[in-house]
């Protein structure tokens, strides 16, 4: 048996007991987890910076990703109270009825079972991840990336003695220790342990464990979002939207990737919006008719940067004819996340909202909404991008699934 073999197999005896510990039992836990992620802080801090001295060539929008700070502890410690706060879904009856026949049966939420995450270089992920996986009754193996190897080593370490402290297996969450490509394949093909596989990431990872896992996988993550300025917008309003949608943070999967402008209000919108794209150093590339109103300073756009999920301060721009052209050019190069629209136009925002093939689209605000924290869900595992179990910002009643309860009198068929 390997080593993840073995994990796995902890990992299943732990989901049994966790499955049936109940609300009180996950929550005196979750507590117990935040109180010692607050207790040892100065020592995950310190594991941060060893993987910060590491992290030579990487992109500042990716160091921002790893690094933590005192603030964003506080924020990871807050993040387990709400999700403790939050209702427990297990056990909770969404269906009851009693049959001609006698037969009373009921509809159940019950846990996924375990519950297998793979991530890049975010240790945020690894206490979200595990927060909401102990409340939703799931067992979690975690395979973060190398980048963050010493801070998830902590964070999980902190983890598994509070989960001990409270009376439940420290198998409830577990850390893959090797960072190799050989043990995620290992993980995408753990199917005797996992019951489902969510990778957390680039578009390049996700399409990867999509292609070669064996464990059902949920796709998350894939964020090329688009804001589209309608011929009657507020053009004040929409140069505010798409510069919080790219700039307020661009390595997360909900900011936008490309900006796209009506015709009609291009020439007055595009130097507007490109004054405070500006002042962040965000790069344009543009089709002719961009580059035309704003000058050689933007980069000519080349077919790829139409389906680019940049993680960066880089911003694809395209000028449209309108409503029409900008849903067809989302739906054709979007990838099911957020999607944008500015106008005063009540029936084009409806069009917009009917017709964008999207897990959130948005009327006058900014993609950067889509979290689990913003949608009153506590912490998030991830934005779904697929359609089948969970869209969106997956909380706690996405990490279920269900049973059939079935009570009778002697019944027989």
């Amino acid at each position: 048996m390997t080593v993840l073999e073995t994990q796995g197999l902890a990992a299943k005896h732990a989901a049994r007991i966790l499955a049936v510990a109940g609300t009180s039992a996950k929550n005196a836990a979750l507590e117990a987890v935040a109180r010692q992620l607050a207790a040892h802080s100065g020592e995950i801090l310190a594991a941060n910076r060893l993987d910060l001295e590491e992290a030579t060539g990487m992109r500042p929008s990716l160091v921002d990703r790893l690094t933590l700070t005192q603030a964003r502890i506080d924020s990871m410690v807050e993040g387990v109270r709400q999700v403790a706060a939050l209702p427990d879904p297990i056990g909770a009856v969404t269906k009851m009825e009693t049959r001609p026949n006698g037969l009373i049966i009921g509809k159940r939420r019950v846990p996924l079972g375990v519950i297998g995450i793979i991530y890049e270089a975010r240790p945020n992920v690894t206490v979200d991840a595990a927060a909401l996986c102990l409340k939703s009754g799931n067992a979690v193996i975690l395979r973060g990336g190398k980048e963050a190897f010493h801070s998830n080593q902590a964070l999980v370490r902190v983890m598994r003695d509070a989960l001990e402290e409270s009376g439940l297996p420290r198998d409830c969450a577990a850390l893959v220790m090797d960072t190799s490509r050989e043990s995620a394949a290992e993980l995408m093909n753990l199917t005797g342990y996992l019951d489902v596989l969510i990778p957390r990431g680039g578009a390049g990872l996700i399409r990867s464990v999509a292609a070669q896992a064996k464990v059902p996988v949920i796709r998350t993550g894939e964020g090329v979002c688009h804001v589209y300025v309608d011929s009657e917008a507020d053009l004040q309003m929409g140069a505010e939207i798409i510069f919080n949608a790219k700039c307020s943070r661009p390595s997360v999967c909900n900011a936008a990737e490309c900006l796209l402008v009506a015709r009609g209000i291009a020439a007055d919108f595009l130097p507007v919006a490109k004054a405070m794209l500006d002042t962040k150093g965000v790069e344009l590339r543009g089709d002719p008719e961009v580059r035309a109103i704003l000058g050689e300073s933007v980069t000519p756009a080349s077919s790829g940067d139409w389906d680019a999920e940049y993680g960066d301060y880089i911003l694809a721009v395209k000028v449209v004819a309108g409503p029409e052209e900008a849903i067809q050019f989302i739906n054709g190069h979007g990838t099911g996340h957020s999607e944008a629209i500015v106008t005063s136009n009540y029936f084009t925002a409806q069009r917009f909202l009917d017709e964008v093939d999207a897990a959130a689209v948005y009327v006058n605000a900014s993609t950067r909404f889509t979290d689990g924290f913003e949608f009153g869900l506590g912490a998030e595992i991830g934005i779904s991008t697929q359609k089948m179990h969970a869209r969106g910002p997956m909380g706690l009643e996405e990490l279920t699934s269900s049973k059939y309860v079935i009570y009778g009198t002697g019944q027989v068929r």
